[in-house]
């Protein structure tokens, strides 16, 4: 998806985020597609984002490292292909996170809704069964989305790192300025390793949750 097709997909994201999303429930339950079923799409959809921001970040780690280690060839060419992996590894971290936030939305109306729901039991042991089950999804769901926002937290520093690395090289694009970044490209390569434990961590946790919810 190139950078275009990801920003219009953010913009109609948020427009049904910041929208009447009490409208857009009560919408969706018409046609039969109620807020689990919305939560369940929106957990897959933030699991393809990070996959999708995983390989845009490696990819990134990739060329920085070719640019770092570059021998001959047309450096400036170089650079702008590491300037351009930055850019899109930025907007696909943005995708990410307007992905959970999309999650934690539909998670609080859900939530909300199966409280309220819970005292309007006449039968007792019903309502313990259904307490159960709430306790028990809401548990498995605060530790997806901590998993997915720590998961988040280690993209900016990287996305920071290059950043300023990029500005470093538009000013100084010789072969000994490349040179002194070689201890930088370690360090990155560190953060990107961590990243992708992080969100191999965060993927496995939503496909769990994902199953939980299909399979109650």
């Amino acid at each position: 998806m190139n950078k275009i097709s990801v920003k219009v997909s953010l913009f109609f994201l948020l427009l049904s985020i910041v929208g009447c999303q009490s409208a857009y429930y009560s919408a969706m339950e018409k046609v039969g597609k109620h807020k689990r079923d919305i939560l369940i799409d929106r957990v897959e959809s933030a699991t393809d984002s990070q996959e999708a921001a995983k390989e845009e970040f490696k990819n990134a780690l990739e060329q920085f490292s070719a640019l770092v280690n570059f021998d001959g060839g047309e450096l400036q060419q170089q650079y702008e292909i590491s300037n351009d992996h930055y850019h899109t590894s930025k907007v696909a971290a943005e995708d990410v996170t307007a992905r959970i936030d999309s999650i934690e939305a539909v998670a609080e109306a859900l939530f909300n809704e199966w409280h309220s729901e819970l005292e309007q039991f006449t039968n007792q042991s019903l309502k313990r069964q259904s307490q159960s089950r709430y306790n028990e999804t809401q548990n498995r769901y605060t530790s997806v989305i901590e998993s997915m926002r720590n998961a988040e937290k280690r993209m900016q520093p990287i996305l920071d790192a290059l950043k300023d690395n990029m500005l470093y090289l538009k000013h100084n694009l010789n072969a000994r300025a490349i040179g002194e970044l070689k201890t930088e490209y370690k360090l990155i390569e560190q953060d990107v390793e961590r990243l992708i434990n992080e969100m191999n961590s965060s993927i496995n946790k939503s496909q769990t949750f994902i199953k939980s919810l299909k399979n109650p």
